[in-house]
């Protein structure tokens, strides 16, 4: 309430219908890899690979298909298998490896990146297919196509952690492992499954992003595993796991593409962008433990 009145008085353009079709583009992308990261965040994990595979599904993209269509059909299931695959690592690393989430997906993204420079001499050059520009770019019935994956997307996870055994096993996972694991729920394969699943969003994110750009840049997503942590804890995730869902992620990504784009509308210097998003998560932060001590107060306050 409070963003959207100053917007209104400050930057009033903000509410055209071209400026809030660019912001929902722009927001698509980091929808997806927030919903990817909050998932992760639920069973207590991280994952910072996010950059490394968005980067990798896109010069992927450029590269296989060659800036052409016809090779769409084998290509996409490839590029999806391979942010697949690299999730199913992440996940693998962080349980049987037993190495922390923080250190295994680091690794993982440098790793990825590294045989990224390899492949491609550090040069990242072409078009994205045209289907896929449309994807990222286009309209459907004066609504941007960008926003219709992640809306699909929020909407499956929205009901799978609130309405399924499913979801419930990844709270439980993530509030305490031990007596998920001594109730019988097999906490290394849901935490696998969910870093699985993060790896395939990511390349879906990817994708979106790689339609809104229009071409291949080694740049291309840097940093955006920062935002989408940033999106999740604003939403209410937290690293200790056990909590989070899709809406407060999906709010998050909102406040954050909001702030980014009035410092924009407002001249100031990019550098002003992560200033305002780091004042963001601390406001986020503090507006969270606030609301969890206030709860837990009034909870101890109606015990007998």
């Amino acid at each position: 309430m409070l963003v959207g009145v100053v917007t209104a008085v400050t930057a009033p353009e903000f509410y055209s219908g071209g400026n809030l079709a660019n912001v929902s583009r722009q927001a698509a992308p980091l929808a997806v890899l927030a919903i990817a990261q909050t998932l992760v965040l639920i069973v207590g994990g991280i994952d910072l690979s996010q950059a490394a595979v968005v980067q990798a599904v896109t010069i992927a993209l450029v590269s296989w298909t060659n800036s052409s269509d016809s090779a769409l059909p084998v290509v996409i299931p490839l590029v999806l298998a391979l942010g697949l695959g690299i999730g199913v690592v992440n996940g693998v690393l962080s349980t049987y490896g037993r190495i922390p989430p923080f250190i295994a997906t680091l690794a993982v993204g440098i790793t990825v990146t590294g045989f990224r420079y390899v492949l491609t001499n550090g040069i990242a050059s072409g078009t994205v297919p045209p289907s896929v520009r449309t994807l990222g770019g286009g309209r459907s019935y004066g609504v941007p196509n960008a926003i219709f994956v992640p809306a699909a997307i929020a909407l499956v996870m929205w009901i799978l952690l609130r309405y399924t055994t499913v979801g419930r096993r990844l709270y439980a996972v993530g509030a305490n492992a031990r007596a998920a694991r001594s109730s019988g729920i097999q906490t290394n394969a849901v935490t696998i499954a969910c870093y699985a699943a993060a790896g395939l969003l990511s390349a879906v994110a990817g994708l979106e992003l790689a339609g809104y750009v229009g071409f291949a840049d080694r740049s291309i997503g840097q940093g955006v595993e920062l935002d989408s942590i940033a999106a999740a804890v604003i939403g209410g995730a937290a690293f200790a796991g056990g909590v989070g869902g899709v809406v407060g992620t999906i709010a998050g990504v909102a406040l954050l593409s909001i702030i980014v784009n009035l410092v924009l509308l407002w001249g100031l210097p990019t550098g002003a962008q992560l200033v305002a998003k780091a004042l963001v998560i601390i406001a986020g932060l503090a507006l969270y433990r606030f609301l969890s001590r206030l709860s837990a107060s009034t909870e101890e306050g109606g015990r007998p």
